[in-house]
């Protein structure tokens, strides 16, 4: 185990929709709030997506984006970590744009392309607070979160370009295999930065098992690596533990559960990130400021950004 490790919250993403809680934060004001709140509670990395303020629908708008980073940049040292994941239905070209216009210091990208399934979540709930929400759950029954070789190559381009430090998200084994080719074939440089994401409906379960087992095939064949943990629900803190018991760092945030423990909805992000740290305190470990994670994870430097 890791005597510091790094906490990331991610505030809003784009899987949860305003009917399943109203503590999900919507507005750039609500989502900025709930990032520096967390980083009061011990998280070094905020991951931030935006949505449309009027009905929580995620959004590529680069205004918003650019109203939650520089508010929170104002208000605290955190590592902003904006997504390239974006939301259903946008464009690769939408995905990226964050990156070459904001050049923040950390971006997710994902590893590859999966099925995404949500419209399970569909017999929960009788009534919608939006039409959209139903829709866009639904549409994941036949959806395939495309990730390709090509998309890869060009997103590592933008990357290296802007000296902006991926967050490859890693959904499957044959992600770590994806991006063991990327850096054989010289897109990526070593050491990278991997978040293994676990049950996700179209990736791998959350099981102690599997995450053991990508640690381990990332060891084979990547080698020179950090990793952080998240997962979906209620494997959000087992899994977690498991990922400091593995000397990884993790993630927590309503864009991952919207829940603090059993029938009980988080109020925040930072009440998960006070949650997982109390459990990490336990197993002897502290968490990284943002600059030490930035020192970990490489990065340019919050003076390097472009916002």
């Amino acid at each position: 185990m890791k005597e510091k490790a790094i906490f990331t919250a991610a505030v809003t993403g784009s899987i949860h929709t305003p009917t399943m809680s109203p503590y999900l934060p919507i507005t750039p004001q609500q989502i900025a709030d709930d990032a520096v709140r967390a980083y009061e509670a011990g998280a070094a990395v905020v991951h931030v997506h935006a949505r449309n303020p009027e009905n929580g629908m995620p959004s590529p708008d680069l205004g918003l984006i650019k109203e939650i980073i520089t508010s929170i940049k104002s208000r605290c040292p955190a590592v902003i970590c904006i997504t390239t994941g974006g939301g259903m239905g946008m464009t690769l070209e939408q995905r990226v744009a964050p990156v070459t216009q904001y050049k923040p210091e950390l971006a997710s990208c994902n590893a590859g392309s999966i099925n995404w399934g949500l419209f399970p979540a569909l017999a929960r709930y009788k009534e919608w607070k939006y039409d959209w929400e139903k829709a866009m759950l639904g549409m994941t029954e036949d959806f395939i979160f495309p990730n390709t070789f090509k998309t890869l190559r060009e997103y590592c381009a933008h990357f290296n370009g802007t000296q902006t430090k991926p967050e490859f998200e890693v959904y499957d084994a044959a992600h770590v295999n994806n991006l063991a080719f990327l850096i054989q074939a010289g897109y990526v440089k070593t050491p990278i930065y991997l978040q293994f994401v676990l049950g996700i409906l179209g990736g791998l379960a959350a099981t102690v098992e599997n995450l053991m087992f990508l640690v381990e095939h990332a060891k084979r064949n990547i080698k020179d690596f950090e990793f952080s943990v998240c997962a979906a629900g209620r494997a959000q803190f087992p899994m977690c533990t498991q990922g400091l018991l593995l000397g990884g760092n993790v993630r927590v945030g309503l864009e991952d559960n919207l829940y603090l423990d059993r029938g009980n909805l988080a109020k925040s992000s930072a009440e998960q990130v006070a949650k997982i740290i109390r459990i990490a305190k336990e197993l002897g470990i502290a968490p990284a400021t943002p600059e030490e994670a930035r020192k970990i994870l490489g990065l340019k430097g919050i003076d390097k950004v472009n916002y």
